[in-house]
């Protein structure tokens, strides 16, 4: 695991960080050869040089975003398409109960192309 992303992620305010890290483990036990680095300030996934998933922490959510994720189908209210087709995002908030099995199979149906 990089350095700079558990950094990043023990800065975050409590909640956050518990849901990072949750992101996170998850990433690693989805995709076990993912590779970590900080790119533009956020957490980047990359399988095989191809980016996989970005942790993003905001103000009042953590987001997870999934590329590659054009056919994957969107969860009404919490997992959609926002700047393009190919990428889809999570917004996690503070108390939501998250399915993180959910978004394990989300990102392994969409890595599984790269």
């Amino acid at each position: 695991m990089n350095e700079e992303v558990t950094q990043y992620i023990q800065k975050l305010p409590d909640w956050q960080i518990a849901i990072s890290e949750k992101l996170r483990k998850m990433i690693f036990e989805t995709i076990p050869s993912i590779q970590e680095r900080i790119q533009y300030g956020k957490p980047h996934y990359l399988k095989d040089g191809h980016y996989a998933a970005v942790i993003h922490a905001a103000k009042d959510k953590v987001s997870f975003m999934v590329f590659n994720a054009t056919e994957l189908e969107d969860i009404k209210g919490f997992f959609n398409s926002t700047t393009s087709p190919d990428r889809k995002t999570a917004a996690i908030k503070q108390g939501m109960e998250v399915d993180y099995d959910l978004l394990s199979a989300k990102l392994k149906q969409a890595s599984d192309g790269l």
